[in-house]
């Protein structure tokens, strides 16, 4: 038996408030998008679309180490953009800022640690972002990117990271945390 996985930085509840509360009256009801609940908002930093039941606990203990030998760092989300592009997008979401360098090697560290313990990873670039809508079909995003690119949220300090696993369902994924791994829980302190 194989389960969908990521890993991800969940963002913490005042920054999800933050977001909820300039989200919330900008979210067209009627517009083509799908907005995305703010229980499903996180930063991926790794998919697998098939992980066995096999490879879980080495999953789990790379992941455990590789969290480990990280430190904690800042980051707010901010901005906005679309994918594929504004023309014709498919995904509205809003960026990152801050130590941005640091949530890049988090990623490449989670896709190693995945392979390493037997797991496939999606291979696309990493392109760090928060998914605030979807569309089945292009949809052209300038106005919303208009209105979405002007917000920037409070800072927070990353302290971990999640797996998660991502169950498909109608209406959406529900998304269940089934680990956490603190940063910087592996090293050990230096003497003053």
């Amino acid at each position: 038996m194989s389960r969908r996985m990521f890993v991800a930085v969940l963002p913490p509840p005042e920054v999800v408030a933050d977001l909820a509360d300039y989200v919330e009256p900008r979210a067209e009801r009627d517009s083509p998008l799908r907005w995305s609940p703010q229980q499903n908002w996180h930063l991926t930093l790794a998919f697998m679309a098939a992980v066995a039941d096999r490879d879980l606990d080495e999953l789990v203990e790379q992941l455990a180490g590789l969290a480990g030998r990280r430190d904690r760092f800042e980051l707010r989300l901010q901005g906005a953009g679309s994918f594929p592009n504004p023309a014709r997008g498919k995904l509205l979401w809003t960026g990152v800022a801050g130590e941005v360098d640091q949530l890049e090697r988090l990623s490449t560290g989670s896709r190693t640690a995945a392979v390493r313990a037997g797991v496939a990873v999606d291979g696309a670039k990493f392109r760090p972002h928060l998914t605030l809508a979807r569309s089945n079909r292009p949809v052209e995003m300038t106005r919303w990117l208009r209105v979405f690119d002007l917000y920037a949220g409070p800072s927070w300090q990353v302290s971990e990271i999640a797996l998660v696993q991502s169950q498909l369902a109608p209406g959406g994924s529900r998304y269940q945390v089934a680990e956490v791994f603190p940063l910087g829980a592996g090293v050990p302190e230096q003497a003053g």
